[in-house]
């Protein structure tokens, strides 16, 4: 069978991207709150190692074009080539055949910090894939802020100028009291450096927050320091990511020992609103594109959208008790996607039904968190 080496992770928005492996797992790989790469050691894979990954690449879209000549249609990849590619070679055709049915343009380098890779390789290999697979446009990575902060703005010029369009890095928190909890090995001032170069570099910078990372002993801490460090860095986006503490990791056992306070929903959301209002002079695109956000709807670009935005979080803050148990439930339970469905009678009666099984506000607030933790 054809394989390539292929990470465990990559953003939501590369959900089109063809996957390259460039790095194996995370160099720093002790942030309390994640356990991805947990027990796993990083490397840096050859170049070598690489280019015969990408070159398989190549044979694999090849092989894939070929089934849709063979059915008729012309090269054109459509969901019946990609049943077929996946149903006859595997997983690998699969991945491959939805690349292209999304259009083959968009590559995604794995796995947490491409950049720790020398320039020089990095230039290499991004232009490989280029000249391989032609049809690429678009090729995005993960960074760490110290790595990003360490590379010269003309080496980050060339990683632009050969292909390199879009830089994803998890700031999760501004303020070093945070991060320094959080053992996230990065700092403010890194984090305004790396961003700033990246911008400068005319790269494309998306900053992942963690709203209710600094638990309620730093919430305000953790609203006014991410906004000062996104005031002086200006990413292009800035996604938010809800914590939900993951069982077996450092901050799940600070929470059991009394030493991290979860927010619960509303605190999450009011330490969201502190940040929004915060931000000044930015025009930074906020997405709220991952399911456990409870207001999915909370996005916009600044500042032309911010009043539109603290419309939307003082809409719900605004709810009876009532109502945003209704809603969080509804939401954490899929049957909701934004506030307005509520508006679906026959869907809020249902979940007036499920809410009628749960006895306590504390018994909602335990099968909030169990819900939640489903999708981490």
């Amino acid at each position: 069978m054809v394989h390539i080496e292929q990470g465990p992770i990559r953003p939501p928005s590369e959900a089109s991207s063809l996957l390259i492996r460039v790095t194996r797992n995370c160099p720093w790989n002790r942030c309390a709150f994640c356990k991805t790469y947990k027990g796993k050691q990083f490397s840096r894979r050859s170049v070598e190692e690489i280019k015969r990954d990408i070159d398989t690449l190549a044979t694999v879209t090849e092989q894939v074009k070929q089934i849709s000549w063979d059915k008729g249609w012309s090269g054109r990849v459509n969901g019946q080539v990609v049943s077929e590619a996946g149903s006859r070679y595997g997983h690998l055709h699969y991945h491959v055949a939805q690349w292209l049915y999304y259009g083959g343009k968009n590559v995604f380098l794995q796995d947490a910090n491409s950049l720790i890779l020398k320039t020089t390789e990095l230039v290499h290999i991004i232009q490989y894939v280029r000249n391989t697979l032609p049809s690429v446009e678009r090729l995005t990575t993960y960074a760490r802020a110290d790595t990003a902060s360490r590379k010269s703005t003309d080496e980050l010029l060339e990683l632009r100028e050969a292909g390199l369009a879009r830089i994803h890095m998890g700031m999760e928190s501004g303020s070093d009291i945070v991060l320094k909890m959080i053992q996230k090995g990065t700092t403010a001032k890194q984090l305004i450096e790396a961003g700033q170069k990246i911008r400068a570099a005319g790269i494309s910078l998306c900053w992942y927050i963690m709203p209710g990372l600094g638990g309620r002993e730093y919430s305000r801490e953790h609203a006014l320091g991410t906004a000062a460090v996104i005031n002086q860095g200006n990413p292009d986006y800035m996604r938010f990511r809800t914590l939900s503490v993951i069982k077996n990791t450092p901050l799940h056992e600070m929470m059991q020992k009394g030493d991290f306070t979860p927010l619960d929903e509303d605190e999450v959301i009011e330490e969201q609103r502190l940040l929004l209002a915060s931000l000044e002079g930015v025009n930074t695109t906020v997405v709220s594109d991952h399911i456990l956000n409870l207001l999915q709807e909370l996005e916009g670009t600044l500042p032309a959208d911010r009043d539109k935005m603290l419309g939307i979080i003082d809409r719900y803050l605004n709810m009876t008790l009532k109502e945003k148990a209704n809603f969080q439930l509804g939401r954490r339970a899929g049957i909701y996607a934004t506030m307005n469905d509520m508006q679906d009678q026959n869907r809020y009666l249902y979940v007036e039904k499920l809410l009628s099984n749960i006895e306590s506000p504390e018994q909602l607030k335990i099968a909030l968190a169990r819900m939640r933790r489903q999708f981490v």
